[in-house]
């Protein structure tokens, strides 16, 4: 009796483990397409997101979109007075230049500066007063 326990205690695990999760390998007759999983005599249809189904397009960024001053940091770590700087900003707020444009009382009034140079210092000024957020 107490070698028919301790078989079964020794041959169920092996027989688990021996169970492994890949797939056999498609037969040399059957073309690649066949490997797909079938029920009956149709595709298995397998359900997940609409944007993780189309090929092609990248996956939607992981975790809640930023805010303008968050972007406007970012921007920060970037060198001083670069043109890959205002780039940066012009992302965010999209240059809107105007031959006269008012002194900017905000940094979304920035992108109404024509010249570059004055437009990255408007933004600087602003980003540098911006309090610290957490990333």
């Amino acid at each position: 009796m107490r070698h028919i326990i301790l078989a079964l205690a020794l041959l169920c695990p092996a027989a688990v483990f021996a169970q492994g999760t890949t797939p056999a390998p498609a037969p040399a007759d059957k073309p690649a397409a066949a490997a797909q999983p079938m029920v009956g005599d149709k595709p298995l249809v397998q359900v997940g997101k609409k944007s993780a189904a189309k090929k092609g397009e990248k996956p939607p960024a992981p975790g809640k979109p930023q805010s303008a001053a968050q972007k406007l940091q970012a921007c920060q770590d970037i060198d001083d007075a670069t043109k890959e700087r205002l780039m940066c900003y012009d992302e965010i707020f999209k240059p809107q230049p105007k031959p006269k444009a008012a002194p900017a009382k905000g940094v979304n009034e920035c992108r109404f500066v024509k010249e570059e140079d004055e437009r990255l210092t408007c933004y600087n000024g602003f980003a540098d007063k911006i309090p610290r957020l957490p990333r």
